[in-house]
């Protein structure tokens, strides 16, 4: 991402520090992950020292500063979906894609998580990929699921 696509995004809100989270969010949003040279470039702009904005995306789950795939795949682990099978199906998705949750392919087309609900119970196991909710997966559809994210 270059500085003249950070700078657009930084002048649509406020110059000033309270923009931060939302200018990180889209640039991570637009980029999949928040390289060091534009939150270098962010620091400059909103005037906001470079080791607040370290604090900042270490504390919130959201930011990233490791590259993303195209596809971020969510596998809730959480108790109904767990009792429902989460582990089988986490298990077949990791075999699939050859990565381990927290990890993201060589080829950055998916990154693997675990959260610990999505807050459809009910659908368990369940299973996201860029916001799209799969429920009642068995580790056997995955493989169709997948096979729609190129």
């Amino acid at each position: 991402m270059d500085n003249d696509r950070i700078d657009q995004i930084i002048d649509k809100h406020p110059s000033d520090p309270s923009s931060l989270i939302q200018v990180l969010l889209e640039i991570q949003s637009e980029n999949r992950w928040l390289p060091k040279e534009a939150l270098r470039r962010v620091s400059e702009r909103l005037n906001v020292p470079l080791n607040r904005i370290q604090h900042i995306i270490t504390f919130y789950k959201a930011f990233s500063v490791i590259p993303k795939g195209r596809h971020e795949i969510h596998v809730c682990t959480g108790t109904a979906c767990h009792v429902r099978g989460a582990p089988r199906l986490l298990n077949a998705v990791q075999d699939l894609i050859g990565i381990k949750p927290g990890e993201t392919d060589e080829a950055l087309r998916f990154t693997l998580e675990t959260v610990n609900c999505v807050g459809c119970c009910a659908l368990g196991p369940v299973m996201v990929i860029d916001g799209d909710y799969h429920g009642k997966m068995a580790p056997a559809e995955s493989e169709d699921v997948l096979k729609n994210y190129e």
